[in-house]
C-alpha cells in the first residue's frame, strides 16, 4: 500500500509563498500521474495541478503563473511551489497519485491546511 505524506502547509499573508511537499513511500516512477487537489470549506474538491511521469504539467486556470509543480524522482517527492498567494487559495491541499491520465487517482494523502490571510 502506497502512502503519501504532505507537508509544508501553514498560514501566510496574501502575496506570500509556501512550498508543499508530498513524499511517497515507494517509487513515484510507478505512477503515470501525480497531482495536487484542494478543497475549501463548503466547496467541491478541485484539481490544482498535475504532473506526469515525463514531467508534463497541467494547471488550473486560477493558479497558472503563480504555482509550479515539480518532481524529484530520487526523493520520491513532488513539490508545489505557491507564490503570490491569495485568500481564495485557502483550502486543504491533498496529494494524489495513480495510473489514470485524466480520471480519479488511486492514492491520496491526508491533506495539509493552507490559510492565506488578507
Amino acid at each position: 500500500q502506497v502512502q503519501l505524506v504532505e507537508s509544508g502547509g501553514g498560514r501566510v499573508q496574501a502575496g506570500g509563498s509556501l512550498r508543499l511537499s508530498c513524499a511517497a513511500s515507494g517509487s513515484i516512477l510507478s505512477f503515470n500521474r501525480m497531482a495536487w487537489y484542494r478543497q475549501a470549506p463548503g466547496k467541491e474538491r478541485e484539481l490544482v495541478a498535475s504532473i506526469t511521469r515525463d514531467r508534463s504539467t497541467n494547471y488550473a486556470d486560477s493558479v497558472k503563473g503563480r504555482f509550479t509543480l515539480s518532481r524529484d524522482n530520487g526523493k520520491n517527492t513532488i513539490y508545489l511551489q505557491m507564490n503570490a498567494l491569495k485568500p481564495e487559495d485557502t483550502a486543504v491541499y491533498y496529494c494524489a497519485a495513480g495510473w489514470s491520465w485524466t480520471g480519479t487517482l488511486d492514492y491520496w494523502g491526508q491533506g495539509t491546511q493552507v490559510t492565506v490571510s488578507s
